[in-house]
């Protein structure tokens, strides 16, 4: 190996430049190596930036959040309209367990025709959330929303009516209601 280098370096022996550089060269050279050390203004600020966009960042996703599709609840009006909206959803919340209880093969069709109704009301409901949300001050929209709960009240009567009717036809028959 070392026989291969002296031949390289035979070879090679009038072609190496061994002149001196110009005269300044190597304080030209060392302006530039200290001119390329100092750091730029704009890496000393990454930290500060980073964080500055991380903030608006959260902020925006919150702000996104907040107006996003959800509407405005019943109670968040006044502690009145909470205490009203409560009551609607307990008494829709018991009558449903009851109707759950009575469901079989004879109510079954029934059941499901009430409870298809029942998402079309809250569907609507939901609509009515939005406009309240949009419009607080507007009574109408209470009203809607309240009347909203009595329909869907109505709708499960009505299905534990047409349930008992079902139960009471069937003993008329002297069939076993199961």
């Amino acid at each position: 190996m070392q026989n291969n280098l002296e031949k390289i370096f035979k070879e090679l022996e009038n072609q190496f430049d061994v002149n001196e550089p110009n005269v300044g060269h190597f304080s030209r050279f060392e302006a530039k190596l200290n001119k390329g050390t100092k750091p730029n203004i704009l890496l000393k600020l990454w930290p500060f930036i980073a964080i500055a966009a991380s903030v608006i960042l959260i902020f925006g996703v919150w702000l996104g959040a907040s107006f996003s599709k959800q509407g405005m609840e019943l109670a968040k009006v006044s502690s009145e309209m909470g205490e009203t909206q409560n009551y609607f959803v307990a008494t829709i919340e018991k009558e449903l367990e009851i109707i759950e209880k009575e469901r079989n093969p004879s109510t079954e069709q029934i059941i499901n025709d009430g409870l298809q109704q029942l998402n079309k009301l809250e569907i609507q409901y939901q609509v009515l959330t939005l406009e309240l949300k949009e419009s607080t001050e507007d009574k109408r929209i209470i009203y809607a929303m309240i009347e909203n709960f009595q329909q869907r009240i109505e709708v499960l009567q009505s299905l534990l009516t047409q349930i008992e009717d079902v139960k009471q036809l069937k003993i008329q028959n002297n069939e076993k209601f199961s």
